[in-house]
């Protein structure tokens, strides 16, 4: 069975065993159980909160602490809200020592300090704690471990290989050697970064040579205020196996492996795509469709009283729509093609929004750049339109005026499409609920606007 069957499957039961009232706790914990902790924790997402967290109390405490290592950050924060630093800590001494070291330092924080099962954790994973707890939050500090294989410059590649057979195999070491050399200061005894090799690099190398020449002495590093947006764009960029973390003086402190990296940077992708599809994106999916109609409903009606304008404002020109019936035939096609412009505007900038940038300047440089493309499409589109409304009405003032009025229309279209995402994330309201609806209705009524007043103004024209 491949993993997406097995994961479907295992949802679909634990689903099953939540919605029955008869059901016993203990036996859907047996059944979570059988199945690995990875395909779990995959499951447990896919849950309401509160049924994650009842589902999770039914494991035995090996499975929850391998699954609680394993859950995106937002669930392991809701999980670990009900456990006290006790439960944190003897999951802790469950976990290889680098999860351990993460979800302690996370979840338990400062706490961990008055813990009294604490001096049981291994002095690594304290030692880790400690340190991550030194940086704020969302930075490189806080991610890196100092649970990793240090190297002198001047060992042998047999040497070194063999300092790698002597770890624990228990413990998930990161894939890379650091080469140091230390500087005993009477303070506090530091190392500096020399360089780093592979294990894959050490194995394909004489095992006479030594490490200084065949190692990467050009290494990027970061400092442990560095933050791990710009850690992971610089990880990705240079396809690094760990990124190392230094002081302001360029001691090594530790490094972040890129698979602890790559786990962050999906969380908060995630979280970032939540945030500029709407503020509670993952609640709408969630709602009943009764609920969802009342969530959009209010924006729908705040649209039909700007379309009434549109209305009111259409039948002050009753009289040269009587006169120029063939209007009319072209008022849909410049409210659909007008429509369409503003939807892709729409779209371009709540994508845009992802990358959480809605300062002033990025909002003036987007409307900018889309005035500018829409102008474009506007000319052609125009252009195009006045050619065939000219020869449908063999007037050549007819085809201009249709041609300026769609200009306009685009135009309109493109501001309010990019305009009111930004407005509605300043305000607090999601954007794909608001930016459809206002921006079709503002373009209808300026595209109709200066349409039909045109066509009043070269009525005898036309």
């Amino acid at each position: 069975m491949n993993t997406g069957s097995r994961e479907e499957e295992l949802l679909a039961r634990l689903q099953q065993a939540l919605q029955d009232e008869d059901g016993d706790d203990t036996a859907m914990g047996r059944m979570l159980c059988a199945y690995d902790p990875a395909d779990i924790a995959l499951a447990l997402e896919e849950l309401e909160p509160d049924e994650a967290k009842r589902a999770f109390a039914t494991l035995n405490e090996h499975c929850s602490a391998l699954v609680l290592g394993m859950l995106a950050p937002e669930l392991t924060s809701a999980i670990a809200a009900d456990l006290d630093v006790r439960d944190l800590e003897r999951f802790a001494r469950i976990l290889p020592n680098r999860d351990a070291a993460a979800l302690l330092a996370e979840q338990a924080g400062g706490a961990l300090r008055d813990a009294p099962d604490a001096a049981m954790l291994d002095s690594a994973v304290r030692r880790d704690v400690k340190m991550r707890l030194d940086y704020p939050e969302a930075s490189a500090g806080r991610m890196m471990t100092g649970d990793f294989i240090r190297l002198d410059p001047s060992m042998t590649v047999e040497e070194a290989l063999e300092a790698v057979r002597r770890s624990d195999p228990a413990q998930d070491i990161p894939n890379v050697l650091c080469a140091v050399e230390r500087d005993d200061s009477p303070d506090t005894p530091r190392e500096r970064l020399m360089g780093v090799i592979s294990i894959r690099d050490a194995l394909m190398a004489s095992p006479s040579q030594r490490i200084d020449e065949v190692m990467a002495h050009e290494v990027l590093c970061v400092t442990a205020k560095t933050g791990t947006t710009e850690a992971a764009r610089l990880l990705s960029k240079h396809k690094f196996l760990c990124l190392p973390v230094t002081d302001d003086e360029g001691f090594l402190l530790g490094i972040i492996p890129a698979e602890d990296l790559m786990q962050f940077t999906l969380a908060q992708l995630y979280e970032r795509y939540s945030r500029s599809v709407g503020t509670d994106a993952a609640a709408m999916e969630k709602m009943t469709p009764a609920q969802a109609a009342m969530t959009r409903l209010p924006w729908l009606l705040g649209t039909m009283v700007v379309e009434l304008g549109a209305g009111l404002l259409i039948d002050q020109f009753n009289e040269v729509l009587s006169k120029v019936i063939l209007l009319a035939s072209f008022m849909p096609i410049i409210s659909a093609v007008s429509g369409n412009v503003g939807l892709q505007a729409a779209a371009i900038t709540v994508r845009r929004l992802d990358t959480g940038d809605a300062s002033a300047r990025a909002a003036r440089h987007a409307l900018l750049k889309e005035a500018m493309t829409t102008l474009f499409m506007a000319i052609a589109s125009g252009i195009v339109l006045a050619l065939i409304g000219g020869v449908w009405s063999r007037h050549l003032m007819f085809g201009v005026v249709i041609g300026l009025a769609l200009t306009a229309s685009m135009l309109t279209a493109a501001t309010m499409g990019t305009l009111f995402p930004m407005v509605s994330k300043r305000m607090g309201f999601d954007p794909a609920t608001t930016a459809g609806p206002f921006e079709t209705a503002f373009q209808d009524v300026v595209g109709f606007g200066v349409f039909l007043g045109l066509a009043t103004l070269f009525a005898d024209q036309l």
